[in-house]
């Protein structure tokens, strides 16, 4: 129940985190106007937030897992907002992100 919490948390983080900087990059470069940004800024904002409900207490830990989740993310992100379409390497190094995320958060320490 842990691991499903950990994720699901690293699910909206990716939200408002990756969903955030869309809307800056929107707002900005594509020149949507600055409610956009604005919207964006309150979104990176929330992530911070989310990030502090990780059951794991340490913050390096924590966000360099989460690395794994933007990477992977991201390139959804991309596919489903802006019709990008990843190649093989794309999918594979997302892959292998996530692939390191699990081990860092999730494997069996011993005393911490």
């Amino acid at each position: 129940m842990l691991i499903l919490r950990s994720a699901a948390l690293f699910v909206v983080a990716a939200l408002f985190e990756i969903g955030g900087a869309w809307l800056v990059w929107q707002g900005v470069r594509e020149h949507r106007g600055w409610l956009w940004a604005a919207g964006g800024v309150l979104a990176l904002g929330a992530y911070g937030f989310v990030a502090t409900f990780q059951p794991d207490a340490h913050f390096g830990r924590i966000l360099a897992a989460y690395g794994g989740i933007f990477v992977a993310g991201s390139i959804l992100w991309g596919m489903v907002a802006d019709g990008f379409r990843p190649d093989r390497w794309d999918v594979a190094g997302a892959l292998i992100c996530l692939a390191g995320m699990a081990v860092i958060m999730w494997a069996p320490r011993n005393g911490g």
